[in-house]
C-alpha cells in the first residue's frame, strides 16, 4: 500500500480529535500546491487517504492540522501545526500521524 495517511490524537485526553481540518500540501512547487483538504473523523482519521496511491510520488509534503478550534477553551500553544516531511520511496505508504494538547504536538512515521 502507498500513499499518505494521517490521524490526530489529543495527548491530553488520549483520544481521537474529529473535526480537525487537514491540509496536504505539495512543496516541491512555488508557491506550495494544496493537494487535499478534509476534515478528521470521529476516530481521529480521515475517511480517505490524503494522497491516494495512485498519485503517490517522491517529494516534499506539508500537512497543515487545524487545531486550535478544539483547544479554545484553553491557552493553546499553537492554532494550525504543520507537519514538513519527505517521501523517498512512493512505492511505500507514508503514515504521519499529529499528537497533541494544548500546548505540545509530536509526530512520527506510523504504519
Amino acid at each position: 500500500m502507498a500513499g499518505i495517511s494521517t490521524h490526530v490524537l489529543d495527548l491530553a485526553t488520549g483520544k481521537p480529535i474529529a473535526g480537525v481540518p487537514i491540509e496536504l500540501y505539495d512543496l516541491d512547487t512555488t508557491p506550495p500546491t494544496l493537494l487535499n483538504r478534509t476534515i478528521s473523523n470521529a476516530d481521529g482519521r480521515t475517511d480517505a487517504p490524503m494522497l491516494a496511491a495512485d498519485a503517490a510520488r517522491a517529494g516534499d509534503f506539508e500537512l497543515r492540522f487545524a487545531i486550535g478550534a478544539h483547544f479554545k477553551d484553553q491557552v493553546a500553544l499553537t492554532d494550525v501545526v504543520p507537519v514538513r516531511f519527505t517521501v523517498f520511496d512512493p512505492a511505500q505508504h507514508y503514515h504521519v500521524p499529529l499528537i497533541c494538547s494544548p500546548w505540545s504536538f509530536s509526530t512520527y512515521r506510523g504504519s
